[in-house]
């Protein structure tokens, strides 16, 4: 890093990549020995009476002796390898690689770089500078296919093998699916070893430490413990993310079952069911299946003879015992620990792709396949639309179903021209360059410049005469309306509160337009974040996730570009555009249903009203409810600052 601050791009990219290698190098080292020393030395079971602990503490002794000794040689003091948990957490989110791409560009090394932005990505895909990157990336070499370097191989074959179900290439997909299998209980094996490490005492100052013997060591084991524990987890969060993919071991049993079926191997269908169902047992469908399967073999194959496959027995009674020693600690030892549903599914079953075989070219009485998909969460409230647009001069234009896809609405006259003009001057007087985004003049693409102002500031500005305090009462007006429109609209059945209001206008810049290929502002969605290699919109922070429903209220059409695009969750099919114009506003849920973006300005200047609001008080705006004690103000009387004894030049 400081290389690369000092400008020494080719010292920096050769220092990344040996951290990169050496931590991988690290780790390898690490279950190379502590894999070996299992085998070499087996832990002995303890004897009756007394000094019947020591063989089995003799064995531990041993086992720690034989890590010690192959460790050494191969990696020095332990001291070496400890870094400090800040650098431990930029090697968890891919750090090295925003750098390397970096880097790799200073020293023209395009490919490299494309794969380092890649692999950075995939763990970052909110990251909407990278995400341009890798668009241009594409356009200029024509490469499409990059490599993650960090890929976790069952994790990429798991992906393959849902593709190739989906395409109903069972073939391939049974292949790739149980290659993942393959591939996850050999990480598995891994991440248990790993959990044996160094463990954090958060509890206890270790200076200070007086623990007896058996305190000590059932600290530290329920450390390991809780680990191994949680390797389930571990193994099923895609890299950067906080929250794992919902059912996911078992998941590759319930495709394959069905992938089985469909080539005509019986025996493996229903061995797969059976598999499946150790984590579900009162699964309907599967139960379902499972029958029907033991039918077809019925006078061939006894189907009592055909088990579930061991490893998932293995696994899941290994999970079950874990689980049991944990609770007991929590209940005898005091130790904080709350059991997490590990096999969770949400909402109905249901194949996104293929249609039950009920009604499809099987026969009635055929299997249905479980899942394909995870389906999306279900909403916690029920979604509505087509209420009362409450102001005569508001037109409607399209609905959902219109715009191809969900909670959708497109309104026309929502302003007039004049106040469309009037907003424009006051946005003229009142905008920062880069507000909101932390002073960055260009947030989201080097070729335009962004400026925005809140209803606070309009007012302020109001106040101190800098523009017509009457032009910023109509900002905090017309955004009150929107937000009346879009609550009655939506059906909402409780108060839409605002999360944030802001006025934003996007200027494309002179002699950066030619050849362009990037967005004004990339495909993201306003309440979790965009995965559209995993087709997941991930609702954890940094997004916003309290954010329920947006609106942009546009104020012009004298420039050129700038069209509001719906895609699909793959954030390249476009499902439907809209020309931005006076008075026209778009409206929407705000969560992964409505992925959007928008389209490069070529020419001139964009300028809307952005808005979210939110069904949470507790996430209101606080600027919104400094601005509605000002209005309240104004409206006593109709009294002007001076009358009201305000200072202009006071903060507000």
């Amino acid at each position: 890093v400081e290389a690369y601050y000092g400008g020494d791009f080719a010292g920096a990219a050769r220092c990344l990549e040996r951290a990169l290698r050496s931590r991988r190098e690290l780790r390898a080292a690490r279950l190379r020995c502590r894999r070996l020393c299992r085998a070499q030395v087996r832990l002995e079971e303890p004897g009756p009476g007394p000094g019947g602990d020591l063989p089995f503490l003799g064995s531990v002794l041993r086992r720690a002796d034989c890590v010690r000794r192959c460790e050494e040689p191969l990696l020095g003091p332990v001291s070496r390898h400890r870094a400090a948990e800040e650098v431990r957490a930029d090697f968890q989110r891919r750090v090295p690689y925003s750098y390397l791409q970096r880097a790799y560009i200073q020293l023209n090394k395009l490919e490299e770089a494309a794969n380092a932005a890649h692999t950075f990505f995939m763990a970052n895909p909110e990251h909407m500078e990278i995400q341009q990157d890798l668009e241009n990336y594409k356009s200029t070499s024509g490469k499409v296919n990059l490599i993650d370097w960090e890929a976790r191989q069952h994790m990429e074959d798991y992906s393959a093998g849902v593709r190739h179900y989906d395409k109903e290439e069972y073939e391939l997909a049974i292949e790739f699916l149980e290659r993942a299998l393959k591939g996850y209980y050999s990480e598995d094996e891994d991440c248990q070893i790993m959990c044996e490490g160094p463990q954090r005492f958060e509890e206890h100052e270790y200076l200070d430490y007086k623990a007896g013997l058996y305190e000590a060591i059932a600290d530290h084991y329920l450390q390991v413990l809780a680990c191994k524990h949680d390797c389930v987890r571990e193994l099923a969060t895609r890299s950067g993310r906080i929250s794992p993919i919902e059912n996911f071991l078992p998941l590759h049993y319930d495709y394959l079952q069905f992938a089985y079926y469909r080539v005509g191997d019986y025996v493996k269908a229903l061995e797969c069911a059976k598999s499946y169902l150790l984590f579900h047992p009162d699964d309907e469908d599967v139960l379902e299946n499972a029958g029907y399967y033991e039918g077809l073999l019925e006078g061939t194959v006894d189907p009592a003879t055909i088990k579930p496959r061991k490893e998932a027995k293995s696994l899941l009674r290994r999970h079950k015992l874990e689980s049991h020693l944990l609770r007991v600690a929590a209940a005898g030892l005091g130790y904080a620990y709350t059991e997490p549903n590990y096999w969770n599914r949400y909402g109905p079953r249901q194949d996104e792709h293929s249609v039950p075989s009920s009604i499809s070219s099987e026969p009635e009485d055929g299997p249905r396949l479980s899942l394909t998909k995870k389906p999306m969460p279900k909403p916690d409230r029920e979604l509505k639309e087509g209420g009362p647009l409450l102001y005569s001069d508001v037109k409607f234009v399209y609905n959902s179903q219109q715009l191809n896809g969900t909670q959708r609405v497109l309104l026309d006259n929502v302003i007039s021209e004049e106040q469309c003009r009037e907003l424009h001057r006051v946005a003229s007087g009142i905008m920062l360059a880069g507000d909101g985004y932390r002073g960055k003049t260009s947030p989201h693409t080097p070729n335009e410049r962004f400026e925005g102002a809140t209803v606070l500031k309009a007012l302020k500005y109001g106040y101190e005469g800098r523009v017509p305090l009457r032009s910023a009462r109509l900002f905090y007006d017309i955004s009150e309306k929107a937000r009346r429109i879009v609550q009655s609209y939506f059906l909402l059945n409780s108060t839409l509160y605002f999360s944030y209001t802001h006025l934003v206008c996007r200027t494309a810049l002179s002699g950066q337009q030619e050849r362009r290929n990037d967005l004004s502002h990339p495909i993201h969605a306003d309440n979790c974040l965009l995965d559209p290699e995993a087709n997941e919109c991930w609702k954890e922070p940094p997004a916003y996730t309290f954010r329920d429903y947006s609106a942009l209220l546009y104020m012009n059409a004298d420039f050129e570009g700038g069209e509001f695009i719906f895609t699909e969750m793959d954030a390249k099919t476009v499902t439907a555009s809209i020309k931005p114009k006076c008075g026209r506003m778009i409206s929407f849920s705000s969560g992964g249903e409505n992925p959007h973006g928008v389209k490069a300005v070529t020419k001139g200047q964009r300028c809307a009203v952005a808005l979210w609001f939110t069904l949470d008080p507790l996430y209101r705006e606080l600027e919104r409810i400094q601005a509605d004690e000002v209005i309240a103000m104004l409206d006593q009387e109709h009294l002007g600052p001076s009358e009201m004894n305000i200072n202009p030049k006071d903060e507000l």
